[in-house]
């Protein structure tokens, strides 16, 4: 689908132009991970220039860091023509001032002109803490009373945004999680990362690269922003999958309805003519899940059951290039499902759901 229209009565195009702000965190406990944390940026990027050369649109990327302070490193660029992050994301000793960086991006990208175009607006904010210092450290001084009005401002920022900006957050655990939800983040916006481990770092990007790969591919549906944006498929079409995956033959697979909750194999072995085979068994995306780089996806018409995969699945699903452990949850897609391969003999499977297995 062309990413330029023409506007009725009119020989104006209107191209989409994506603004991306990538807002990290880089207080001193973000030390353990900086290196790694810049070639999976740089990784990042590039995923986003190849997306949307495929798409034919114009992205542009804003990256800031943050501590007690909040810095711009790169404004609104073609993301074509960004440097590495080596040498513009440096560590420091400081502390988390998560409200203020949330607001500075907005605030800045706010001043962008949208008066040709088509545009939209991307900040995503990856945290390993809590707020701590917005207008003024507080891991020293133990002065609370200044959090009030940063509090008050983010959840005004939040609440007025235009429905073409989208917000979204990394976290690192369930109450960080409430936390953003009570600054104004959509539920459906806000991840969990382990921000304990190295691998936490490539599954937390890889899980940005996804979402931002399934926002690119919303807007070629119209869709210019979105409170769920951490899920995947939502953005597919039956075209889209029948253009790109290979069908698996009808007589290859069984499609079966699960209706409580049991241990895979325990199901699987309880069905005549079926006996269960690690890897064989494809479990239907629902909750947020870890895929590993090895686990294959299937994708799967709803009216008639037919089924796709193929090398080109994982891509079309989570975006080019993706090479590590995604963390995603399941979109609402009213045409299709996603299926995940599993090799566990006891993944409680959800009432409710099919499992897909291969024969």
């Amino acid at each position: 689908m062309p990413a330029t229209r023409t506007n009725a009565g009119s020989n104006k195009i209107q191209h989409k132009v994506n603004h991306v702000a990538l807002v990290v965190d880089c207080s001193g406990s973000m030390r353990p991970h900086e290196g790694q944390l810049i070639r999976v940026v740089d990784e990042f990027v590039a995923g986003l220039k190849a997306e949307s050369d495929s798409l034919g649109h114009e992205t542009r990327i804003s990256l800031y860091s943050f501590d007690h302070r909040v810095e711009n490193l790169v404004w609104d660029m073609d993301v074509k023509h960004l440097p590495s992050m080596q040498g513009l994301y440096k560590v420091n000793n400081g502390a988390t001032a998560l409200i203020e960086a949330s607001i500075k991006s907005l605030d800045d990208l706010g001043h962008i002109w949208e008066e040709y175009g088509e545009h939209s607006f991307l900040q995503i904010v990856v945290t390993d803490g809590e707020e701590n210092a917005s207008g003024g450290d507080r891991r020293h001084d133990g002065d609370m009373t200044i959090l009030g009005p940063w509090l008050d401002r983010i959840t005004a920022k939040m609440g007025a945004l235009p429905g073409h900006w989208t917000s979204a957050i990394l976290v690192p655990n369930s109450l960080a999680k409430r936390t953003a939800q009570n600054y104004g983040f959509p539920a459906g916006n806000i991840a969990i990362w382990d921000a304990d481990s190295q691998q936490g770092v490539e599954e937390a990007i890889g899980t940005v690269r996804a979402a931002a790969t399934s926002f690119l591919r919303g807007r070629e549906q119209g869709v210019r922003g979105t409170k769920n944006l951490f899920a995947v498929g939502q953005d597919l079409s039956v075209d889209d999958v029948r253009a790109n995956l290979e069908p698996v033959p009808a007589d290859r697979y069984r499609l079966l309805k699960v209706d409580k909750e049991i241990a895979i194999r325990d199901f699987v072995n309880s069905h005549p003519g079926v006996t269960y085979e690690r890897g064989s068994c494809y479990y239907q995306l629902g909750a947020r899940v870890q895929v590993q780089p090895d686990k294959e996806v299937i994708v799967v018409e709803k009216d008639t059951d037919r089924a796709y995969t193929g090398d080109a699945a994982r891509a079309l699903l989570f975006g080019t290039g993706i090479r590590g452990t995604v963390s995603v949850k399941a979109g609402t897609n009213p045409d299709l499902e996603v299926y995940v391969q599993s090799r566990s003999v006891n993944r409680k499977l959800k009432s409710n759901t099919r499992l897909l297995i291969m024969l």
